[in-house]
């Protein structure tokens, strides 16, 4: 199998250790998940390393025709050819068989769209709230069962942020159960379900190192069917606020610092909210039009007369 074709980008010591990695993703908190150190063969590494898309290719431009702070690349053919023998391998029975060797989980499809998927690029200052991903292809029926993300990001410094972090529960937890570096050529595979909360935290790229940005490539894979204790109605990708660090307690003095990151999490909450009182006008304004909404309001309206 390592001589494939599909299999050649993996590093051979990583398909000699198949099982063992799939005993470590089966049993580990909080959810399944695997942390395997130089994934990709070091030259081919390199290779999606030195193609890797200018950040202004990417989907970056903000409606105000600004740059934001988020730079993703769906079209991943286009990015030269380390980066179509990626394509060419993550979707051969091989690579297929091999990660679902390395997960247990059989079946395995690869997403020829790459949606929510490709290289991933994100700017000093950008953080990723906790959240479960759609559980559906956004076209196909299909459900959605592993992220395989691998870092791009040589000399990158442990306390520089932007680090994975997976929770048990983010409603009540304010710390997530693991905190992984995103250092160059670590791959993280995680089962994706109704609980699997990850994020990231915030990137803090120190003087000297103005214009280092974070870097990866996600894929994503499904499957036609799922167990039925973990199948749940179609939704979108949910997130959740974080909730308050625990150096915020009874007895304690705010400093300036703390009264800022108090207000920052505010804005932060204040905004989501707007996007949701947003988001549900938006629809209820879809709704109303056509000749839907029309039997809709008579239906409505006859309820509530019907109900006097």
């Amino acid at each position: 199998m390592q001589g494939s074709t599909g299999t050649s980008i993996i590093n051979p010591a990583v398909m000699g250790k198949l099982a063992e990695y799939c005993q470590e993703f089966v049993s580990a908190p909080p959810f399944p998940h695997v942390v395997i150190e130089d994934f990709f063969a070091p030259d081919f590494a390199q290779a999606l390393l030195d193609t890797f898309p200018a950040f202004e290719r990417g989907n970056a431009v903000a409606e105000s025709g600004e740059l934001g702070g988020k730079s993703t690349v769906d079209k991943v053919r286009s990015l030269g050819a380390a980066y179509a023998q990626l394509d060419d391998a993550i979707k051969s029975p091989e690579f297929l068989q091999a990660v679902g060797e390395l997960t247990g989980i059989d079946g395995l499809i690869y997403d020829p769209w790459y949606l929510g998927g490709g290289t991933h690029e994100n700017r000093d200052g950008v953080a990723l709230d906790p959240h479960v991903d759609f559980n559906y292809h956004p076209s196909e029926r299909w459900h959605r069962r592993l992220n395989l993300i691998v870092y791009l990001n040589p000399n990158w410094g442990e306390d520089w942020g932007g680090n994975l972090e997976l929770f048990r529960d983010p409603h009540v937890d304010s710390r997530p159960s693991r905190s992984v570096s995103p250092v160059f050529n670590r791959c993280v595979i995680f089962e994706t379900s109704e609980v699997s909360w990850h994020a990231f935290d915030t990137i803090r790229v120190p003087p000297g190192h103005e214009g280092t940005t974070r870097r990866s490539v996600a894929l994503y894979f499904y499957t036609k069917d799922r167990p039925a204790e973990q199948t749940a109605s179609r939704h979108t990708t949910y997130y959740v606020k974080r909730q308050l660090p625990d150096h915020f307690h009874e007895g304690r003095t705010l400093s300036r610092s703390d009264v800022a990151e108090i207000r920052h999490l505010l804005d932060i909450r204040d905004s989501h909210i707007r996007q949701l009182y947003a988001e549900n006008t938006a629809l209820r304004k879809a709704q109303d039009r056509g000749l839907t909404g029309h039997l809709l309001y008579l239906a409505k309206r006859a309820y509530v007369r019907f109900r006097r």
